[in-house]
C-alpha cells in the first residue's frame, strides 16, 4: 500500500453551471494538512519583468523559468513559506479559477513503469506557476500538462480549473501521465483522495484532454486490466482500490451521493462510484458549503452523532479537525468580469468555521488574513475561526446550538450583501468597480470576524460552567 502523505488530504466538488441553481459554476475543495497549520488570503498584483523570471521550490528542487508577464491572481498560501507556498486555490485577473491539489494515489503497477520524480513539480507550486499565465480553463490544463510531461511530478495529484464557460478535473498519475475531463454543465462530481476519472474518449478532445502517447504507454507496460483492450478507464488503470481507500476515501464519495443523488444505492465501501452525476435538484452555494462542512450527519458513523463507538470512527469525515481552509470559487457568468468570480473562504474548519464571500476583482484583502503566525493570536482570522472550534469541541452537545446559530445568521447576511453588491458592481467602471468590491470584501470580513468574536465571548463565558472544579452548593445548606 502506498502510504499517505502528512499534507492535503482533501476532498473536493465541482458543479456545472446547467446543475447549479444560478447558472453559477463551482470548483471547490477543502484544504487538509495540521491540525494547527494557519493560511493567509492574498492578491498578487499584475507585474511585467524585464529580467528572466524562474521559480524555485523549497519543497524540492523543483525549478522552471516563467513568462515576463504575471496577471494578478488570488491564493491562500502557508502562513510560513519554509516548506514550500503551497497558495492552493484562486482567481486570476482573467476570470480563471483555480484550485490545486486533490491528493490522488497510483498503483504500484504504474509507478513501476513510470516512477514520480522526486524533483518534479509538486501541489506546492502548481497554483503559482499556473494560474497568473492562464487565460481559460482549458489553457491551464494544458500549461500544466505540459510542465508535467517536461518536468515530471513529484506525486500523484487532482487538479481543478474553471472559467465563465466551463469547469476541468485534471488528474496526473506516476511521474509524466495525466487527463482532464470537462465536467458536463447538467452534472457535479465529488472527490476523496481517490483517482477519479473514468473512461476517456480519445475521440472527443473537446471534453477530454490527455498527455503525450499515453494510450501507447499503458500498452506497452500492459497496464490496462479490460480483458478486451477496448476501453480506457483511467482509475482502473492507474489507481488504486485498497482496504484504506474503503474507509480513508470512498465513504466521502458516498456521502456527497447521498446528499445529492439519493436515489443512487451505494454502500460507503463500494469501489465503482461513478465520477459524473445528476443531482435530484439544483445545487447552490449552500449545499457545497454544507458538504465540504459535513461529517456524515444523519448517519451513523458521525463523530458527534448517536452512533456506536466503533461506527463513530469508522470512516475518515469530510470536515476535520486538520482542515486549514475550505474555498468554494464560484463563477457568475451573467456578471461583469471583476464581479463575476467569489472567493467563497472558510479559514480553518469547514464545519466550525464559516464561508466569507471575497469578490475576484479586488485589489487587497484584509489585514486579518495576511501575515498569519505558527502560534495563536486573536488579531488573525485563521486563529479567530480555530479558537470558537477548540472551544466548543468538548461541549459540542451544549455549544453546537450557538455555533450553527452564528452560522446562519452569518449565511443569510451574506447572502443579502452578494445581492446588494452584485446591484451595485453592474454600473461601475473598471477602476471603480475594484475600489468597491475592495471595500466590499473588507467590510464582509469585518463582519464575520466580529460574528465570531461575539460567539467566542459567548462560549467562554458559558464554558466557566463546565469546569471540573465547580461544586453545586446544597439548596438547604
Amino acid at each position: 500500500m502506498i502510504p499517505f502523505k502528512n499534507y492535503s488530504a482533501c476532498t473536493s466538488m465541482i458543479v456545472g453551471k446547467k446543475a447549479s441553481i444560478d447558472g453559477s459554476i463551482m470548483i471547490a475543495r477543502n484544504e487538509d494538512s495540521k491540525s494547527s497549520w494557519p493560511k493567509n488570503y492574498v492578491i498578487h498584483p499584475h507585474q511585467e519583468f524585464n529580467d528572466d523570471q524562474q521559480f524555485s521550490s523549497t519543497d524540492n528542487d523543483f525549478k522552471m523559468p516563467l513568462p515576463h508577464v504575471r496577471g494578478s491572481y488570488s491564493a491562500t498560501p502557508e502562513w510560513t513559506d519554509k516548506f514550500g507556498l503551497f497558495e492552493e486555490n484562486g482567481f486570476n485577473e482573467y476570470g480563471v479559477a483555480m484550485s490545486a491539489t486533490e491528493s490522488t494515489y497510483t498503483n504500484e503497477l504504474a509507478l513501476g513503469a513510470d516512477p514520480l520524480e522526486k524533483d518534479g513539480i509538486g501541489e506546492e507550486a502548481m497554483i503559482t506557476v499556473v494560474l497568473p499565465y492562464v487565460k481559460t480553463a482549458r489553457a491551464g490544463v494544458k500549461r500544466l500538462g505540459t510542465i508535467i510531461e517536461h518536468y515530471g511530478t513529484s506525486e500523484s495529484n487532482g487538479i481543478l480549473f474553471a472559467d465563465k464557460n466551463e469547469a476541468w478535473y485534471m488528474e496526473t498519475a506516476g511521474g509524466h501521465r495525466w487527463v482532464a475531463v470537462k465536467i458536463p454543465d447538467d452534472s457535479y462530481a465529488v472527490i476523496a483522495n481517490q483517482t477519479a476519472i473514468q473512461e476517456i474518449d480519445f475521440d472527443d478532445p473537446q471534453n477530454y484532454l490527455w498527455s503525450t502517447n499515453i494510450r501507447q504507454f499503458v500498452q506497452e507496460n500492459h497496464l490496462n486490466p479490460d480483458q478486451t483492450g477496448r476501453t480506457f478507464n483511467f482509475r482502473k488503470i492507474f489507481g488504486t482500490a485498497t482496504l484504506a481507500d474503503t474507509y480513508y476515501n470512498t465513504p466521502r464519495v458516498w456521502y456527497g451521493l447521498k446528499l445529492f443523488s439519493p436515489e443512487q444505492s451505494y454502500e460507503p465501501v463500494d469501489q465503482d462510484m461513478p465520477f459524473f452525476n445528476r443531482a435530484n435538484r439544483k445545487l447552490s452555494v449552500f449545499d457545497v458549503q454544507d458538504f465540504l462542512s459535513s461529517h456524515y450527519q444523519g448517519t451513523p458513523y458521525d463523530p458527534i452523532g448517536e452512533g456506536s463507538e466503533a461506527d463513530k470512527h469508522r470512516y475518515r469525515p469530510i470536515s476535520l479537525a486538520k482542515t486549514q481552509e475550505a474555498h468554494i470559487l464560484q463563477i457568475r457568468p451573467s456578471m461583469p468580469l471583476g464581479a463575476s468570480g467569489i472567493q467563497w473562504l472558510a479559514m480553518g474548519v469547514a464545519a466550525q468555521s464559516t464561508f466569507v464571500p471575497f469578490y475576484a476583482g479586488a485589489t487587497d484583502t484584509p489585514q486579518a488574513y495576511q501575515n498569519a503566525s505558527g502560534q495563536y493570536a486573536p488579531d488573525q482570522a485563521y486563529w479567530t475561526y480555530k479558537l470558537a472550534g477548540v472551544l466548543v469541541d468538548p461541549h459540542y452537545i451544549e455549544f453546537g446550538p450557538k455555533l450553527n446559530e452564528a452560522k446562519q445568521q452569518l449565511r443569510i447576511r451574506f447572502q443579502q450583501l452578494v445581492k446588494q453588491t452584485d446591484r451595485v458592481a453592474k454600473e461601475l467602471s473598471n477602476i471603480e468597480l475594484e475600489n468597491y468590491l475592495t471595500k466590499v470584501n473588507f467590510d464582509n470580513s469585518r463582519i464575520a470576524l466580529t460574528a465570531y468574536q461575539k460567539l467566542i465571548s459567548r462560549l467562554v463565558t458559558a464554558a466557566t460552567d463546565f469546569s471540573p472544579i465547580n461544586f453545586k452548593q446544597d439548596v438547604n445548606l
